[in-house]
């Protein structure tokens, strides 16, 4: 499956993200690994052209940054990281997230706002390098914290 029909997919659940807050807390937990895994394989694409392992394709860049951006809020406004989701199905978020609700509410809204910048920057590879690297140090930040070894 495409990329971009992934993204749609993800993007098309905010329209039930209602009676998704209702699901059960794997569902829930399947829900933001699986928007995980999208952004990291786009974040691999990016970092991929970055280092110079893959030539630079504007087009390319601009799909999976806006693929990124996209699925950045997901996990929070669906309720996946809502009360129950510490259990449930095989996950290594840290029981932290819970317990510092807020502080962690606070590290994954800096990996959005970072992520949302990503489309803009994504126009060169001068630009994408920064907004790549940025964004490198949310999601380090929030796995550092918040995420089980």
């Amino acid at each position: 499956m495409k990329i971009q029909h992934l993204a749609a997919i993800a993007i098309a659940s905010l329209s039930i993200s209602a009676a998704f807050a209702q699901a059960k807390p794997e569902d829930q937990i399947k829900y933001r690994q699986s928007a995980m895994t999208v952004t990291a394989r786009s974040v691999g694409v990016l970092s991929a052209m970055a280092k110079g392992d893959l030539p630079f394709n504007k087009e390319l860049a601009q799909r999976h940054a806006s693929t990124i951006a996209d699925l950045s809020d997901l996990p929070l406004a669906a309720g996946a990281y809502g009360p129950g989701t510490d259990k449930g199905a095989p996950t290594k978020a840290d029981p932290k997230i819970w317990s510092e609700a807020d502080k962690f509410k606070a590290a994954f809204d800096k990996f959005s706002t970072s992520a949302r910048s990503l489309p803009a920057a994504s126009g060169d590879l001068n630009s994408l390098k920064t907004a790549l690297a940025d964004l490198g140090k949310t999601c380090k930040g929030c796995h550092d914290d918040y995420r089980m070894k």
